[in-house]
């Protein structure tokens, strides 16, 4: 099982680590700072001992990276992981923004389905089986969550399930949530919320999330 460090502290940029095994253009790590595509939240970007890391993805309680061919690399070898911090960033705060808009349209809107979801550096996404403009909720969602962020409370992260790698994030007082992301440590971090509406079929309502 890879030492997934990005959930201890997701704010480390570069880690002096153990490549543990090597196949082909494939490679694990003993810990790893790099994330890998999950819950609809990008893979982190950055290199693997001066490697650009191509593709991450995990499998099982492992995570395997794809460099390039013809590397060098070997089992046992001593490499240094650095992650691009301003993306990762970006993603820790899309990701946080989209989780506290789903929470609060849960609360208003009670029985709505979400039916997909992505996190991006530049924006994320929710979308909901709806049947109208889901548009009109936006000045109440942004006032709800403006109220969280000024507030600047402190976000939990932690394991509710060690043994099979089920974690949660909670904001005391207002939600405890499943997700196995890198999250912010303070509701302060999110900046500026805005969100766009669009409409992707019958029946189907997107919401855009960007922070500032």
């Amino acid at each position: 099982m890879t030492n997934k460090l990005f959930w201890e502290n997701p704010y480390l940029t570069s880690l002096e680590t153990v490549v543990k095994s090597v196949v082909g253009d494939l490679i694990t790590l003993r810990e790893t700072i790099f994330y890998a595509l999950s819950g609809g939240q990008e893979s982190d970007a950055g290199t693997i001992c001066g490697y650009p890391v191509i593709d991450a993805r995990k499998t099982g309680s492992d995570i395997e990276y794809t460099i390039p061919a013809g590397h060098d690399l070997k089992q046992g070898d001593s490499v240094r992981v650095e992650i691009d911090w301003e993306r990762r960033y970006r993603l820790m705060r899309h990701h946080f923004a989209a989780e506290l808009i789903l929470e609060l349209v849960y609360r208003e809107l009670g029985e709505v389905e979400k039916i997909g979801a992505h996190i991006a550096p530049d924006k994320a996404r929710i979308d909901f089986l709806w049947p109208t403009n889901i548009s009109p909720l936006f000045p109440k969602l942004i006032s709800q969550a403006r109220s969280l962020i000024d507030q600047d409370i402190e976000i939990i992260s932690a394991f509710s399930d060690e043994s099979s790698q089920r974690r949660y994030w909670e904001v005391p007082g207002f939600a405890r949530v499943s997700c196995g992301g890198t999250h912010l440590k303070r509701t302060g971090e999110l900046g500026e919320i805005t969100l766009k509406r669009k409409n992707i079929g019958k029946g189907k309502e997107r919401i855009e999330v960007v922070v500032a």
